[in-house]
């Protein structure tokens, strides 16, 4: 090949290109599916829980193809959902709506559930998509969903994910290079969504389930995942809220964002501008999310 090729910052060879060439060839029979697994099995590409990340070979040779460097067989059936066009979750909820007003010390003691792929998940999508702002996106990459309850009572919401790519003050606070920050990416989770729900008012709620978060989130990464997690992230959109209560759990301010997204191209401010908050999870994570030999 006489240019160079690329995915996600992954530069490809001609003998990768020629080895999936004869996995093709080999496997006339196999779906892109069947093509994917086969790859991940063959160079090693699996997370740290030990599950094949098929999909990111799925997006991989989908790339190849559309380069003209390597031929897919047709696609057998056109895949289920797209983004986009996902069924919005139900919001017509049967929930206990009455007004919870009290002091945080005569609130029920709270239990975390952790939601995702059980029974409770629709409650938790479909409380998200009614009284958050941004409404339910249905989350990417490595993920947990969280419904805080007061007895039986669910009183907030909390979702997880994989860290975005590239973050300017995060990635300067760390002291991570471009390699670095691909190795370990992992290790870091994001609060795509906080949702204490309308009908409860208790101060400095939000804060306390933060800090029960910050202590539980880790093991329960390597539960689902079989890694840890040094650090956690988010951001606020500080048109809207202030972001008291993750100052109150002690999340640090580390800059702001540039308003462009992740698609641009002609350097314009197109998105509003939000606090990058972050929060160690241990006095060592510099020193664990800059090792070279994480995995």
């Amino acid at each position: 090949m006489d240019e160079q090729i690329s995915y996600h910052s992954r530069s490809i060879s001609d003998a990768e290109v020629r080895f999936i060439r004869e996995l093709i060839a080999q496997h006339p029979q196999a779906s892109r599916w069947r093509l994917s697994k086969l790859l991940c099995e063959a160079w090693g590409w699996r997370y740290a829980n030990g599950t094949l990340r098929d999909v990111y070979a799925r997006g991989f040779m989908l790339a190849l193809h559309r380069g003209g460097h390597i031929e897919l067989p047709v696609r057998k059936s056109a895949p289920r959902t797209y983004p986009g066009r996902r069924r919005r979750p139900a919001t017509d909820i049967l929930l206990d709506r009455r007004p919870i007003c009290t002091a945080l010390s005569e609130l029920p003691a709270l239990s975390f559930r952790q939601v995702r792929r059980d029974g409770e998940e629709p409650v938790f999508d479909g409380l998200i998509e009614s009284h958050h702002y941004l409404g339910y996106a249905q989350p990417v990459g490595e993920h947990l969903k969280y419904l805080v309850y007061a007895r039986e009572r669910p009183v907030a919401c909390l979702a997880w994910s994989s860290a975005p790519w590239h973050m300017g003050p995060r990635d300067r606070f760390i002291g991570w290079s471009p390699a670095v920050r691909r190795r370990n990416l992992h290790l870091l989770a994001y609060n795509t969504r906080f949702l204490i729900l309308p009908w409860v008012r208790v101060p400095h709620l939000a804060s306390h389930i933060l800090g029960h978060m910050a202590r539980r989130l880790s093991a329960d990464w390597v539960a689902h995942y079989g890694h840890p997690l040094y650090y956690l992230e988010t951001f606020v959109d500080r048109e809207r809220f202030a972001g008291t209560c993750y100052h109150a759990a002690n999340w640090r301010c580390l800059g702001q964002t540039t308003g462009r997204g992740i698609k641009d191209k002609a350097h314009k401010v197109t998105l509003s501008i939000k606090d990058v908050l972050g929060y160690p999870l241990r006095r060592d994570f510099r020193r664990k999310l800059c090792d070279e030999a994480q995995s």
